[in-house]
């Protein structure tokens, strides 16, 4: 009777025990849930964060004295991400971009291969074939006729025809490079401080806009022994397929000279872009640097 009354006496225990974690589950459950679930879904909206790769600043070349030869200086540039805002916001985003450039009288791409006043295309007779067929456009279709095509794939509202090109000119390059949350477009380069301040201050007609610092290569004695130095340009597809093992197709990569020569050791260590945004894909990030280096 004894044993029988301990094992009862355990299970009850037991079941108290059971009832009380289950109880706790549920008050906390409640609490995640209902009585601080729009805050902490909020906090969540928040704290969308990606990283991507952040292209390192290229080593400098000093003489014996440690003069620099060669050297990278740091510029602003303007690039695009994809965010969760409707056609006409993106349009009207886009023209705001547009202006504060001009303003500044600064260059952005253009690939478009239409010009308005008159309208003409920009590429030759073979190229035009070929990119009739690739954006669905009949062969015989008018420089015109494929503009509006444009605008109304686009959604553009207006009639000024200046605007619409520009705004044509931005959506046509990121269609063309695919940009994503994650992946941007670059705009401009070289954007100069004044303009940097714009863009921050009114962050909110600049919808997906960010403004990146990027290594420059800088030769500070002009073409003083160029053929010694060499250059750095852009990796060529035929380098890339040679070295995509440690290289990007938008790298720069030495093409003679010391610099060519020299390029492990020039050739920087890229670093990470951490990006965070909020539910609606609206880009709030940082950027961090790491990785250079020298060569006396």
């Amino acid at each position: 009777m004894a044993k029988k009354a301990n094992t009862k006496l355990r299970f009850n225990i037991l079941t108290v025990f059971t009832y009380i974690v289950g109880i706790i589950m549920i008050v906390r459950l409640f609490d995640l849930q209902i009585v601080h679930g729009a805050e902490y879904r909020e906090q969540s909206n928040t704290r969308l964060t990606r990283e991507s790769q952040l292209e390192a600043s290229r080593g400098a070349i000093l003489d014996k004295t440690g003069a620099s030869l060669v050297t990278t200086k740091m510029e602003f540039s303007l690039e695009m991400y994809k965010s969760k805002v409707d056609n006409n916001t993106l349009n009207q985003n886009i023209l705001n971009m547009i202006n504060v450039l001009e303003k500044y009288n600064l260059s952005y791409v253009d690939s478009f291969p239409i010009k308005i006043n008159p309208f003409e295309y920009t590429i030759s007779e073979e190229t035009l074939i070929r990119w009739k067929k690739n954006n669905n456009l009949s062969e015989d279709i008018t420089a015109e006729a494929a503009f509006y095509k444009f605008k109304s794939k686009y959604k553009i509202e207006g009639n000024n025809v200046e605007e619409i090109r520009k705004i044509i000119a931005i959506r046509y390059e990121l269609a063309q490079k695919g940009y994503s949350s994650t992946k941007a477009v670059t705009i401009a380069k070289n954007i100069p401080r004044e303009a940097v301040a714009e863009f921050s201050e009114s962050s909110e007609r600049f919808t997906g806009l960010n403004i990146v610092v990027e290594p420059i290569r800088e030769y500070t004695s002009g073409t003083m022994a160029s053929h010694i130095l060499g250059y750095a340009s852009q990796i060529n597809s035929e380098e890339y397929e040679k070295r995509k093992d440690k290289y990007d197709q938008n790298d720069i990569i030495g093409k003679t000279g010391i610099e060519y020569v020299f390029e492990e050791y020039l050739k920087g260590k890229n670093g990470t872009k951490q990006i965070d945004m909020d539910v609606d894909r609206n880009y709030y990030g940082r950027i961090y640097f790491k990785g250079s280096n020298s060569w006396f």
